[in-house]
């Protein structure tokens, strides 16, 4: 997978920004691809943005989680996902309510670009010793429930990858040590974390 630049990165804060207004306010870009730098002027995507590409939108306030969306898998090009991760982060995220135009100078904005996930293929007793937390995200899956959480969220939670394990699994609405059987699935991916900081300020 190719890796997208620091300058990559700030298109891609710039486009969710721009996505993320549109979608709170009722602009144009909600309907389309079109996205705006805080200038005015149109964000021009570089052709890494055309390839599909996994992509989570995430929003926080004061540190708090205010909204999480995005797309484990590359089934769109990385604008049209970015897209449609940053519009559901901010409206359609059913732990919050949507977000008001109020509160956007109070939000932060994180882009993260996925890796292809992978499953992990080693006995479940051993895949602690595989994990390597800040660096893999994990996905768990089993009896059709599906749980996914972020390699940042171990760090600033202070996981180890067995604690890792076990939260990502109840994010998936199971129990903790479902990731000890055989009939659940563990992928990891690699992220890149893209921020921009009260972006609306």
């Amino acid at each position: 997978m190719n890796l997208l630049s620091e300058t990559d990165g700030e298109t891609a804060v710039s486009a969710a920004v721009s996505f993320i207004t549109d979608a709170v306010t009722g602009g144009r870009a909600a309907a389309g691809n079109r996205a705006q730098t805080a200038a005015g002027s149109p964000v021009v995507f570089p052709e890494i943005f055309s390839e599909p590409r996994g992509v989570f939108v995430t929003l926080t306030e004061n540190g708090d989680l205010r909204g999480c969306i995005g797309y484990p898998y590359p089934v769109l090009p990385l604008k049209a996902a970015l897209k449609d991760a940053a519009y559901q982060a901010a409206l359609s995220d059913p732990r919050f309510y949507p977000v008001r135009a109020e509160e956007l100078p109070f939000l932060d904005v994180e882009v993260t670009i996925l890796s292809l996930p992978e499953k992990l293929t080693v006995p479940a007793d051993l895949s602690p010793s595989v994990i390597e937390v800040g660096k893999h995200g994990l996905i768990a899956e089993s009896h059709g429930m599906r749980g996914l959480l972020l390699p940042q969220v171990a760090t600033e939670w202070g996981w180890d990858a067995a604690e890792f394990l076990d939260q990502t699994c109840i994010k998936a609405g199971l129990p903790a040590d479902e990731w000890q059987k055989e009939s659940c699935t563990i992928s990891v991916f690699e992220g890149q974390i893209f921020r921009g900081v009260h972006p609306w300020q």
